[in-house]
């Protein structure tokens, strides 16, 4: 899939230099070709859909449906989960539009934020993208009655947890130096910490 991907944005990279949309800097005596601001708000917001449909979609949305399709031993569900569904929704995109606008990046691996994202959810903890989509499966668990649900949520939750401890700390340490490390020593991985009296 991020073949793909990067073949149509290298086709629309083509397109933009053919209709001459790029304009030539020079900076200390460097030739720079740059894309004008819009196409290249345009490119950064085709990739934020393209990791939102490919990943929380997937994992949020079509694998449960898989699920729930499968699931004969279902009990009556409650509207009660309503509230978790709605949160761990909010949750994500609020997180998705950080990474997309401060982060200048997206959520998926194959293209993540160029800054440290340490603004607005992610003052509170460190990985709230992962609180979210493990909130909102569960909230479709207790809507629909499926044990199985509930099950693959705690799967995704040590998924995640795993992923974050032996993949993503590691790398956001190798790229991000001195200022993850402070931001590591100041936020929790998972419980935000309490205010201090």
């Amino acid at each position: 899939m991020p073949q793909t991907f990067a073949k149509v944005e290298q086709s629309l990279s083509q397109a933009i230099q053919k209709e001459s949309v790029t304009r030539d800097i020079r900076q200390r005596g460097r030739l720079i070709r740059t894309v004008g601001p819009i196409l290249s708000t345009l490119m950064l917001f085709l990739r934020a859909l393209f990791a939102f449909l490919a990943l929380p979609t997937i994992v949020g949305g079509v694998v449960p449906w898989l699920i729930l399709r499968n699931d004969h031993s279902r009990v009556t569900g409650t509207p009660l989960g309503w509230p978790l569904v709605l949160f761990g929704a909010s949750v994500l995109l609020w997180c998705i539009r950080d990474f997309y606008v401060i982060g200048k990046g997206t959520l998926a691996p194959w293209d993540p934020p160029k800054k440290l994202v340490t603004v607005g959810l992610y003052r509170l903890v460190r990985n709230p993208i992962y609180i979210g989509v493990v909130g909102y499966v569960l909230g479709w668990s207790v809507i629909a009655g499926s044990r199985r649900m509930a099950v693959y949520a705690v799967v995704l939750a040590v998924g995640f947890h795993l992923r974050v401890v032996f993949y993503e700390e590691p790398t956001l340490a190798r790229q991000f130096g001195i200022e993850w490390h402070v931001y590591r020593a100041n936020v929790n991985r998972w419980w935000p910490k309490r205010p201090s009296s």
